[in-house]
């Protein structure tokens, strides 16, 4: 992996201290990772403005989130897969987004309309994605539809983003908010910047003409079950003005994280997947795509419910997430829903989960 190294860009930006313990406990993987070979790539289904489409997500293999080097997000880990060194060279890129292709050419009937590009870190950050392999990038996918790009606040610029509008590529930044409230934001997730600078970042895509897709967080560390449901309705809400599309993300337990050491001493579950739904049916009239995808649900690591009714509750979000329809979730029952309902009443305090 990318070795953690905290740099003047970083320092005094989060919580130091915490900083510091994260930069040890990602020290401890030693895995390395081909330059050339994408992190992922997936085929899938994506509601837009434009409608559903087929959408292919890469996930590029950089030199790693520029802020999760220096310690980083209490629930992330995805810069343990990141390429050791801090940066992957133009060339190399480009091969994964050759090996990419060919995954489409393989995997999928046809082409896919809607592009989707990660990092797991920013990929308008030029330290990660120079900006040679950016536009690059946007040629390459000129003929398709739409284009979606990650990135932190601080690298959104009218300029980067012209690159793919320029093309006339439908495009939309994704932008890792986690919560509308600050607080939460800064002592949960340990994430440096505020919702005024979403708000910057989202009139630097209007400038440009693109749109902004926020990704929210749901149930961050050292907030109970019903704190972490108000704090996404909330949230929802407020992100609608800016985001034409909402997409909230239950934690889910990575490892070298410091969600991971709280959840194996008791001190963290992962959101219930009735939370999710419900709060997916509360903001069902948000004026915004209000869409989720629960990573590894049914797991003891990731959202789940009791077992027996995780993938039929699994199956109604992601019917949700195509057709915006709350109904679908009237059609799942179970009895442990009673017992969600009792930890939504009754949990006061994160780290004593009433239920594993």
């Amino acid at each position: 992996m990318s070795k953690p190294s905290p740099e003047v860009y970083e320092q005094g930006k989060g919580m130091d201290a915490h900083n510091k313990v994260m930069r040890e406990i990602r020290s401890e993987k030693d895995a390395t990772y081909d330059p050339h070979e994408p992190t992922r790539v997936w085929i899938d289904e994506d509601n837009t403005p434009d409608g559903v489409y087929q959408s292919l997500t890469i996930i590029l293999n950089t030199g790693g989130c520029r802020w999760a080097r220096a310690g980083g997000c209490t629930m992330c880990g995805y810069v343990a897969e990141s390429v050791e060194g801090g940066s992957v060279s133009h060339e190399a890129l480009m091969d994964q987004i050759d090996v990419c292709l060919d995954h489409e050419e393989n995997e999928a009937e046809e082409r896919s309309g809607l592009i989707k590009i990660y990092t797991s870190g920013s990929f308008l950050d030029e330290r990660e994605v120079p900006a040679e392999t950016r536009r690059a990038i946007a040629e390459t996918f000129a003929d398709r539809d739409r284009i979606v790009v990650e990135s932190l606040p601080d690298f959104v610029e009218q300029g980067k983003i012209e690159d793919f509008t320029g093309q006339g590529l439908e495009t939309d930044v994704a932008v890792g908010l986690e919560t509308g409230t600050d607080r939460v934001r800064r002592d949960c997730v340990n994430k440096y910047f505020e919702f005024e600078d979403f708000i910057a970042a989202s009139q630097e895509a209007d400038a440009a003409g693109a749109g902004i897709k926020a990704y929210l967080l749901m149930k961050p560390p050292f907030l109970s079950e019903s704190e972490a449901i108000e704090d996404m309705i909330r949230s929802i809400e407020k992100c609608a003005e800016y985001a034409h599309t909402v997409s909230m993300n239950p934690c889910n337990v990575q490892r070298y994280t410091m969600v991971d050491e709280l959840h194996f001493r008791g001190g963290y579950r992962p959101p219930w997947l009735w939370s999710v739904a419900h709060v997916l049916e509360e903001t069902a009239d948000a004026d915004a795509i209000v869409v989720s995808d629960p990573v590894g649900h049914g797991s003891d690591r990731g959202p789940h419910n009791c077992g027996d009714c995780d993938d039929r509750v699994q199956r109604a979000i992601k019917d949700f997430d195509l057709r915006q329809d709350p109904s679908v979730f009237g059609q799942v029952t179970c009895e442990c829903e009673r017992t969600w309902e009792a930890v939504v009443e009754r949990e006061t305090t994160f780290n004593g989960p009433l239920t594993r």
